[in-house]
C-alpha cells in the first residue's frame, strides 16, 4: 500500500501519482494535458482508496478447468463521489474509472476572492447548487477537490453532506495538492474527515493560493481566466 500517514492527511505515495502531478504542475503543460492528468490521477487516487481502505472476501469460483478461490473486494456498489464543482470534474472523472457504479452528488462552492482572508485566515464561501444522492449506512462518501487550500471551500461543503447523512462507512477528503492551513482546519472541523492527498505543499500566499501548488485547477483545465 502506498499510501502514508503525516499528521492530519494521508499521503498517497504512489509513483505514478507523484509523477502525473509533476507534470501537471508544470507551466507549460497545456489544457488538455493538464486536463488528461486530473483524470489519471483521480483514477490513481480510487486504486489507491480501494487497496488501502476496502476490504475483500473470498469467494468459491469456477475457471474452466476447476472449483477454486478468488477475492473480490467488498463495498465497491457502495461509494459515493461528491464533485465539488467546477475544477474536480476531471478529477472525478479518474475517481469513477476506478468506482464505476458509484453514485454522485454535485456541490457548487466558491469562495469570495474579492473579500479576501480574514484575519483567522478563512474566505467566505458561496454555496450555489447541492444535489446529493441518498448515502447509506454501508457507503464509502469521497469528497474529491483538486485543491485544499484554506480549507474554507471543503468545510463548508462537507457540512452540507453531513446535513443529508452521518454515520456512513467512511468519509474521504481527496485532493490532489494541499496546503497545512487547509488540512489543519478541515482536519479540526470534521474530525471524522479521512483527509487524503497526493502532495502537501510549503505555505498558503498572501491571496490563500497554494505555494508551489499548480496554479488554478478550474482555469487551467477549461481554459478560462
Amino acid at each position: 500500500m502506498t499510501i502514508e500517514d503525516r499528521d492530519e492527511a494521508h499521503l498517497v505515495t504512489h509513483a505514478l501519482a507523484k509523477d502525473t502531478l509533476s507534470k501537471i504542475r508544470d507551466v507549460d503543460t497545456e489544457q488538455v494535458a493538464f486536463r488528461k492528468g486530473l483524470v489519471k490521477l483521480g483514477r490513481i487516487c480510487g486504486y489507491e482508496i480501494i487497496d488501502g481502505a476496502m476490504d475483500t472476501e473470498y469467494v468459491a469460483l469456477e475457471t474452466p478447468l476447476a472449483e477454486t478461490t478468488g477475492e473480490r473486494v467488498r463495498g465497491l456498489d457502495n461509494v459515493v463521489i461528491i464533485n465539488v464543482l467546477r475544477a474536480a470534474t476531471p478529477f472525478v472523472e479518474g475517481l469513477l474509472k476506478a468506482f464505476p457504479r458509484a453514485k454522485q452528488g454535485v456541490i457548487s462552492a466558491g469562495r469570495d476572492e474579492a473579500a479576501g482572508m480574514n484575519e483567522s485566515g478563512e474566505f467566505p464561501i458561496t454555496v450555489d447548487y447541492v444535489k446529493l444522492p441518498e448515502i447509506g449506512s454501508d457507503d464509502t462518501v469521497i469528497v474529491a477537490d483538486p485543491m485544499l487550500a484554506t480549507g474554507s471551500t471543503m468545510c463548508a461543503v462537507l457540512g452540507h453532506v453531513l446535513e443529508e447523512a452521518t454515520g456512513f462507512e467512511n468519509l474521504f477528503v481527496l485532493s490532489a495538492v494541499s496546503a497545512p492551513d487547509g488540512l489543519l482546519r478541515v482536519s479540526e472541523t470534521v474530525p471524522e474527515a479521512d483527509l487524503l492527498t497526493v502532495a502537501i505543499d510549503d505555505h498558503l500566499d498572501d491571496d490563500g493560493f497554494i505555494v508551489p501548488g499548480l496554479g488554478d485547477a478550474g482555469d487551467r483545465a477549461f481554459r478560462t481566466t
